[in-house]
Parts: structure tokens; sequence; C-alpha cells
């Protein structure tokens, strides 16, 4: 196997353990479990941002790719990205609805009423 092989190698298997430990519950809701018995320590926290997680979980799979132990340095930290860069990829699109109808009364405080006012003109005058 070469080095760019291992390299897409490492990159997948860092993103699917650092997600599987971040973001799902695991078999028989084992991870889920660990997440909680962890709490709000400096581990359970870590196992919140997946960003910070995969740098840990790739430091172990740089190994699999450096074949020297200078190289780790920037193998490790092209890992991480790389499963960053997946995760970011892999995430669903943030979709805005349009608002149907009326919307002027989008940017109206809570104690306005429609009593209150005439026009969203008047609202804007008023503050």
């Amino acid at each position: 196997m070469n080095s760019w092989e291992r390299l897409v190698l490492a990159v997948l298997a860092t993103w699917r353990i650092t997600h599987l430990l971040a973001s799902e519950d695991g078999p028989a809701d084992l991870i889920v479990r660990f997440r909680r018995l962890l709490g709000q320590s400096v581990a359970g926290k870590l196992l919140d941002c997946f960003n910070c997680l995969s740098l840990w979980v790739a430091a172990a799979t740089a190994l699999f790719v450096s074949a020297k132990p200078l190289d780790w340095l920037s193998v490790w930290l092209a890992v991480s990205g790389g499963a960053c860069a997946l995760e970011e990829f892999l995430q669903e699109p943030v979709v805005i609805q349009p608002t149907v109808g009326d919307s002027s009364h989008v940017l109206w405080s809570e104690t306005l009423t429609t009593a209150n006012h005439s026009s969203a003109d008047d609202v804007f005058a008023r503050r």
C-alpha cells in the first residue's frame, strides 16, 4: 500500500472513529452512556467537539501513515484536517425557508401588538 492510500485510509478512519465518539449513540447505546459517564469533565467536553477530538484520534492514525518519526507531525495535522473537512462536507446544508405572507411583524418587539401601530413604518419610527 502506498503512502497516499495510507493517508486516505487514515483520514477515513479518523473521521469514522471521531464521528462515532462525538455524534452517535453507538451499538447498544454504549457510546452515549460513555459520554454521559464523562459528563462535564475535560474528557467529556472533548467528546462534544468533533474538531478537537479528531486531533486526538488522528494522533494515533498518523502512526499508520508516517514512516519517519519527524513526518508524524505533518501527517497528524493533515489527517485531522482531512477528517474535519470531510465532516464539514458531509453535514446537511442549512436551508433558509422564505416566509409566507406578511413578514413585516418579524422585527417587532414582543411588547408591540397590532393595535399599537398602523404600519411597519410606525414601528421603526418608535424605536
